[in-house]
């Protein structure tokens, strides 16, 4: 029985060609050119199929070709590719790098499932790639899923394999919310207390909405030598890393490690890592020693992380503390600055300086509006989409990424399948109808919009397995809405092609919600 061609996210183009399945053998080879670009696509094709990579392709055909096609990066761009399938061949050109390594996911979909486990020797040896001319581009550059490690801590293989699921779903953000209240997970070498101090908390709190904790120490930090190895892993699968640095709020784990950057003349002031959830009121107090170390952290992640794009958070910054401290009231006074809101921008305003000066963009979450939105920031729009809109009518880049549609640590089902809900009902129907250019925005301003991209926030996600359940499939339905065109996109069509995917997570060990009947 042929395989069925039931690639996500679909493609702009797909033709059943009508012609003889390419069948895979042991003299099977993978081709590519001697381009260090390509030498990862070229492997990682070979390991799959359960072949070699060989300088040519064997007598009388055989291969699966990969390559760079400058005539595909000037219809397609760097990300998009072509992909045909013959009985004697298989080739994919690529735009660019990312564009070959997206062809080889979907020759990857339209292989059997089996295939993760056994190679070519898949179904007893009989492995074969239908007959398609596939052509093919990503609507949105920036196709993200960010993964909170702050509120439970992930060990490097287990962020591996997160970003293997990504690679397959042809996203190309990996949004790593790496510092928060309850932990600091990056190894800043300036300042070892902040994984000494910062990267551990006594307990956490047993359930969202209960009072009382677990008693167990929870904890873990990422070298910068691990750091390094992520940011190339992603790479080599065509994803970008980038990380988040929390300010000024959500910095009790900081300030636990140096108390002498908040405001320690505000009454009450008694930082510490956190062991429950919600917004707490420590936040950076605006003086000289807070500010060499924020320029220290920054400089430190820029070296770690290549990306265009830092988020610096900017969120749910309490205004309390400045509020009652003395000594920051008085630089708001002496700096013009009428209010927290104020305050809050001026932080912004300084760190967006910082990072244009070393050839870097700010990006973060929608408060970063609040008493004005920085020249050159982007913007991440969660709360509503209306702040999305405004910054992109006013010359901002920004990404969608809604708590109706895009939190997945929303629970999906029941409530008896579920337990304690946070948040509305987030069912996979609902994220694969999520658009992410607002109805309201004008199209002149279209281009402003970069893309979108899911949340795994982990207040109650503890685990790796529960990360898998509460990410897939809706992260799935999401890659098709970041990438597929628009009028492309079906949902019936959807669910008909997704049984075939969740086969190979299956196979590769993936604990994705299965959807219920009706779903």
């Amino acid at each position: 029985m042929p395989n069925p061609i039931s690639i996500i996210p679909v493609p702009v183009s797909c033709v059943a060609t009508g012609g003889a399945a390419f069948a895979l053998t042991a003299r099977t080879a993978v081709v590519a050119p001697a381009d260090a670009a390509l030498q990862f696509a070229a492997a990682e094709t070979a390991r799959l199929l359960g072949v070699a990579v060989a300088d040519r392709a064997p007598a009388g055909g055989n291969a699966v070709t990969l390559t760079i096609d400058p005539a595909v990066t000037a219809a397609l761009g760097a990300e998009g590719y072509r992909l045909t399938v013959t009985a004697q061949a298989v080739t994919i050109a690529g735009g660019g790098a990312a564009g070959v390594f997206h062809g080889v996911q979907s020759l990857r979909q339209l292989l059997p499932p089996d295939l993760e486990r056994f190679g070519w020797r898949a179904d007893g040896g009989r492995v074969t790639v239908p007959a398609v001319a596939i052509e093919d581009r990503p609507r949105f550059g920036w196709r993200g899923a960010m993964l909170d490690v702050s509120r439970h801590f992930s060990p490097v293989a287990e962020v591996k394999k997160f970003i293997d699921l990504l690679a397959l779903h042809k996203f190309s953000v990996f949004h790593w919310h790496l510092v928060d209240d309850q932990g600091w997970r990056v190894e800043i070498k300036q300042y070892p207390k902040l994984t000494e101090v910062g990267a551990w908390r006594p307990a956490t709190l047993r359930q969202l909405h209960e009072t009382g904790d677990d008693g167990v120490p929870h904890g873990g930090f990422y070298t910068q030598a691990e750091l390094r190895e992520v940011v190339a892993y992603a790479a080599a699968r065509a994803i970008t890393v980038v990380p988040e640095i929390e300010l000024p709020g959500h910095s009790s784990a900081a300030l636990a490690s140096y108390p002498d950057l908040g405001c320690t003349d505000a009454p009450g002031y008694n930082p510490q890592v956190q062991t429950g959830w919600g917004i707490f009121p420590e936040t950076y107090a605006p003086k000289p020693a807070t500010l060499q170390f924020l320029d220290d952290v920054l400089g430190e992640i820029l070296d770690i992380f290549p990306s265009p794009f830092i988020h610096i958070g900017g969120d749910e910054a309490m205004k309390t503390q400045w509020e009652a401290s003395p000594s920051t009231c008085a630089f708001m006074a002496a700096n013009g600055l009428k209010d927290g809101h104020e305050l809050q921008s001026w932080f912004v305003r300084r760190t967006e300086r910082f990072l244009a000066a070393r050839g870097r963009r700010l990006v973060g979450w929608d408060e970063i509006q609040e008493g004005g939105l920085a020249p050159g920031a982007t913007m991440m729009a969660w709360r509503d989409v209306k702040w999305a809109v405004e910054a992109a009518r006013h010359g901002h880049d920004v990404v969608i990424a809604p708590t109706s549609h895009t939190y997945f640590d929303y629970t999906e089902g029941s409530g008896e399948e579920e337990g304690v809900p946070i948040g509305a009902q987030n069912t996979l129907a609902k994220v694969y109808g999520f658009e992410p250019i607002p109805a309201e925005l004008e199209p002149e301003h279209h281009a402003r919009v970069l893309g979108a991209q899911g949340q795994l926030w982990r207040e109650r996600i503890y685990s790796l397995p529960v990360i898998e359940r509460r990410g897939f499939p809706r992260l799935t339905a999401l890659s098709e809405v970041v990438w597929s065109p628009k009028e492309k996109r079906d949902y019936a069509d959807f669910q008909r092609r997704l049984p075939w995917l969740l086969a190979r997570l299956d196979r590769l060990g993936v604990n994705y919600r299965r959807p219920r009947p009706g779903e």
